[in-house]
């Protein structure tokens, strides 16, 4: 059976992403300091001002406005309205709600008389989270995501590399695969909208981004005469940025993950401290999905495991192979369970969260990129052990 499927990214001068980068930015200050802090700081931007607001408890003293106007002019804007050395900047930040850290820093199992170090640290939320691994690239990512995060990822290179030096910081990718039987066979269609300054014309900056962007993104082999291509579809984008349309922190959630591909709990990511099971449990969810598909238990995974505020142990865990498990899916879940220890303390420890690693997440993706943690593939020897049982 042939079906489409599409998926989008924004490059880092998107509204959006510009607060993900500033508030994981502060995330990555504060933690360079203080590896115990809590935090969930979210930013707000709109036209020539930004709000920095949340919760953060912490021994580091940082400065919130240096850290975003500093943030700002690295993406690009330097320029208009909401410049990095013009826009105003309100900064709203308390310390974690003692109701929250009740639940987080004394587990119901640690109150119950648990002895286990790793049943100290409840859950900071209530939720679920999803994780997700398929074939379909080398990254073990979804093919249209992947594509997409790479085309909007080359739009700021020949941006800032000065190749296409009329392009400003704000764009937009999306890309349509076309999937025969569940395998990926051409691109359908791919979308590109980026934002630009008033020298270049419609036919210039249609010619350029198809040279310099798709066609040397995009694999030759799965373009061919039908692929549908459009490039700034409106014939202009001058104005973009926080100038065009207003930001905000967390919510490019499918840009972040894997493209619709797979459900998602709601939980966003950036900005929050690891003791928010919505970010480092969706992190432990994608290393266990991308570690049984490296080991062969299946071709396509998807975890669901869900907690509760204050409780240090999930309260369920579900696997769906979509029907490519080497096993039954409720053996490969009772797999994970005793391969890996899902509670908020051995999250941490396993994927060694408590460093300043957080900005590099904050545009093209949370998955698919080989030097985070969650992307290393080193149980797979364990794994492979249940398929000779």
């Amino acid at each position: 059976m042939r079906k489409f499927f599409t998926s989008e990214s924004v490059t880092e001068g998107h509204p959006d992403k510009v607060c993900d980068n500033i508030s994981d930015a502060i995330v990555d200050a504060i933690y360079a300091k203080d590896s115990n802090a809590r935090c969930a700081v979210e930013c707000c931007a709109a036209y020539d001002r930004l709000l920095i607001m949340g919760e953060v408890t912490t021994t580091a003293e940082v400065d919130y406005e240096a850290i975003a106007r500093q943030t700002i002019k690295n993406i690009g804007y330097d320029f208009g309205s909401f410049s990095y050395d013009k826009c105003k900047i309100i900064v709203a930040i308390h310390t974690q709600s003692p109701d929250i850290a009740l639940g987080v820093n004394n587990s119901l199992e640690n109150k119950a008389g648990a002895e286990d170090k790793e049943d100290e640290l409840g859950a900071g939320d209530q939720g679920m989270m999803f994780g997700y691994a398929c074939r379909e690239t080398e990254e073990l990512m979804p093919l249209p995501i992947t594509l997409a995060h790479k085309l909007a990822k080359k739009l700021t290179e020949v941006r800032k590399n000065g190749t296409l030096k009329y392009l400003r910081p704000d764009g937009k990718t999306q890309v349509t695969a076309e999937y025969d039987d569940g395998v990926p066979v051409r691109i359908d269609a791919v979308v590109v909208s980026s934002q630009h300054d008033d020298t270049v014309t419609q036919a210039q900056l249609n010619e350029d981004i198809l040279k310099y962007v798709v066609k040397t993104v995009v694999p030759e082999n799965l373009l061919d005469e039908n692929t549908k291509y459009f490039v700034n579809p409106t014939g202009r984008f001058l104005i973009g940025g926080p100038e065009g349309d207003s930001g905000l922190t967390g919510r490019k959630i499918i840009v972040d993950t894997y493209g619709g591909a797979c459900a998602h709990g709601g939980g966003a990511f950036s900005g929050k401290d690891p003791t928010k099971v919505d970010r480092s449990a969706t992190y432990m969810a994608r290393y266990i999905c991308k570690n049984l598909v490296a080991a062969g238990l299946c071709d396509r995974v998807e975890l669901q495991v869900a907690y509760a505020i204050g409780v240090s142990r999930p309260v369920s865990v579900f696997i769906d192979t979509f029907g490519t498990g080497k096993l039954a899916d409720d053996k490969i879940a009772d797999i994970v369970v005793k391969e890996f220890d899902l509670r908020p303390y051995s999250i941490i420890k396993t994927l060694n969260l408590r460093r300043p690693i957080y900005l590099e997440t904050a545009a093209y993706g949370h998955f698919g990129k080989a030097d985070l943690p969650w992307e290393k593939c080193d149980r797979v020897n364990d794994l492979k052990k249940h398929l000779t049982k």
